[in-house]
């Protein structure tokens, strides 16, 4: 007899692209030359440096042991300084750093941490799925919040304010904004902390995207006395090129961070030294580095507009971040058999808006992740489609 799941896993779905990329799989197992422009893998490598430094480390027989759940004090610190140069922040390394395989665990982590069965969470709409499913694993109560175009996809707080929020325990943020490119500002965070200051939530900002096609940095801890109501998510997935590595961390209140630790601790046992250490080396690149990578990334988003402008759709040519983010034309019925045409007659894969929440149902989101050469030859596919229809 099978053994039946537990009741929290008939609250959430298997996450969407982890069918499309087996759906993907699948196609080009059978021969389809399948371009994948949905996935936010960045696809650059990271910095000489940084795998120059996982290679001598991984050499040495001294690295391979557990190592400390708060991971190496130099990490820690690179992190500290890391803040302190680009986004003007100061963190002690000690107490107010704890480092992350991955953002994404930080989520899981802080919503165990914080979050109490039947409290209110507040997430996006549209937004990152891991958040409300995450919400949903724990036992709390998903209550998204509008983000729209005529509002420029930024929290309406006031309309929050008219509403009951006695039960609100946390709330996710996410700026620079995915899946709309939003920048977001300090102006925005100040508000943020004053109202999650007001109504005694927790605020938490997912901030992963910063350096991508932008030169402004911002962070939510840079708001005066944000520290006692806030935290912050941070990753070299995007900024350097380390999706696969796993390497975050999440910043805030030593008070703060001493309770996540308590659940993190007990999920795992520390990260590879060499990774760390690697890890060090990426965060000290120069500032240039990053202009290079961008400098990819400037030359790909052209040709992504142009698969836009093929499309009929509208964007917002400010955006930042690894993707573009755009509204499918009014005489298309809906958008997910729209893409899913695409996807089975040009082998092209175009992300639906409407996994990120209803009110991304009428747009799409195309990758910055794949070379010129394939962003070039989806755009070929694209005007072949449109030239017989």
């Amino acid at each position: 007899m099978i053994v039946k799941p537990a009741d929290r896993t008939g609250n959430v779905q298997e996450y969407y692209f982890s069918q499309k990329l087996a759906q993907i799989d699948r196609m080009r197992r059978e021969g389809s030359d399948v371009i994948n422009l949905g996935i936010g893998s960045p696809d650059q490598p990271p910095s000489e440096n940084t795998v120059s430094a996982l290679i001598t480390e991984a050499k040495k027989p001294t690295s391979h042991g557990y190592q400390s759940y708060t991971g190496i004090t130099a990490l820690r610190k690179a992190f500290s300084e890391w803040y302190n140069k680009y986004f003007h922040v100061n963190l002690n390394p000690d107490n107010e750093i704890l480092l992350l395989m991955g953002s994404k665990e930080g989520i899981m982590h802080i919503s165990m941490a914080f979050v109490n069965p039947g409290d209110e969470v507040l997430v996006p709409d549209p937004g990152y799925p891991t958040y409300s499913s995450v919400t949903e694993l724990v036992g709390g109560t998903v209550r998204k919040y509008e983000l729209s175009e005529e509002k420029g996809w930024l929290p309406d707080l006031k309309s929050l304010e008219q509403s009951d929020l006695s039960r609100v325990k946390l709330m996710w943020v996410n700026y620079p904004n995915m899946p709309t490119g939003v920048k977001g500002s300090i102006d925005l965070f100040e508000k943020l902390v004053t109202f999650s200051k007001k109504h005694g939530i927790l605020l938490v900002n997912d901030n992963p995207y910063s350096f991508i096609l932008n030169d402004k940095y911002n962070s939510l801890l840079a708001v005066n006395g944000a520290k006692e109501t806030a935290l912050e998510l941070n990753s070299l997935s995007k900024s350097h090129n380390m999706a696969g590595w796993r390497i975050g961390m999440v910043a805030g209140h030593s008070d703060y961070i001493k309770t996540i630790l308590k659940v993190k601790s007990n999920m795992d046992s520390g990260m590879f030294l060499a990774m760390q250490m690697a890890a060090v080396e990426a965060l000290n690149n120069q500032a240039s580095w990053y202009e290079t990578v961008n400098s990819v990334y400037i030359k790909r988003r052209k040709i992504v507009e142009e698969i836009m402008d093929l499309l009929k759709c509208r964007y917002d040519k400010s955006q930042v971040g690894l993707f573009v983010w755009g509204r499918i034309p009014e005489d298309i019925p809906e958008c997910e058999s729209y893409i899913e045409n695409i996807l089975m007659k040009t082998n092209v894969f175009i992300t639906p808006g409407f996994i990120f929440g209803k009110n991304g149902e009428r747009f799409i989101r195309i990758s910055l992740c794949a070379t010129e050469e394939r962003l070039n030859e989806a755009k070929n596919r694209i005007i072949s489609l449109l030239s017989i229809q």
